[in-house]
């Protein structure tokens, strides 16, 4: 892993960057941070969950198609790219320019759900699959946040290692960080 300790270097790599990864727990601010960069890179935005996962009335689309997206869309030559499946990082990673690790504390992603639930729920929120309304979240979803940090983080170490050893990784570890880093992002261009 190439870790980016600098937020001024990890701007600087964003800004030149063609094809970025935002990673991170629910909750976290990866769709907004995602959106801030791909608008002032001028680089086109997907989302797995939109584009990729989900179908209307949240209906997983078939692995197969899934994969089939995924690729194509790893293909092209500018993407911001956000979401967390670990199972899709050897399709990701080795065309990734960047990773984004938002790794916010797990109380900070609760509280990022509580807000988005309370301003969206019943309704589909921008950058969501169509027909898919924002839910009252389960204790399995819940709980999935709880302990993304001890679950996950492993699996993401490992898979960074596997299929992107020379892919500059920048860890927010706040939403003030997260800030800053679009304010840079957004000053250089």
């Amino acid at each position: 892993m190439v870790a980016v300790n600098s937020i001024e270097e990890a701007a600087t790599l964003v800004s030149k960057a063609s094809r970025i990864m935002v990673v991170g727990s629910s909750g976290g601010g990866k769709t907004t941070l995602s959106q801030g960069i791909a608008s002032h890179r001028g680089v086109e935005y997907f989302s797995i969950d939109r584009d990729v996962r989900w179908i209307s009335g949240w209906t997983q689309r078939e692995r197969g198609e899934q994969l089939r997206i995924l690729k194509d869309i790893v293909r092209r030559d500018r993407w911001l790219l956000d979401g967390s499946g670990p199972s899709t990082f050897d399709i990701r990673l080795p065309r990734t320019d960047i990773v984004i690790w938002m790794r916010l504390p797990r109380i900070t992603c609760l509280v990022g759900v509580a807000k988005r639930v309370a301003r969206h729920y019943g309704t589909v929120r921008p950058y969501m699959a169509e027909g898919c309304r924002e839910p009252i979240p389960d204790r399995e979803f819940l709980s999935c946040i709880w302990n993304f940090e001890k679950r996950h983080a492993p699996v993401f170490l490992r898979n960074f290692e596997l299929y992107g050893p020379d892919v500059p990784i920048f860890q927010v570890k706040s939403r003030a960080q997260a800030r800053q880093l679009l304010d840079l992002v957004r000053a250089a261009h």
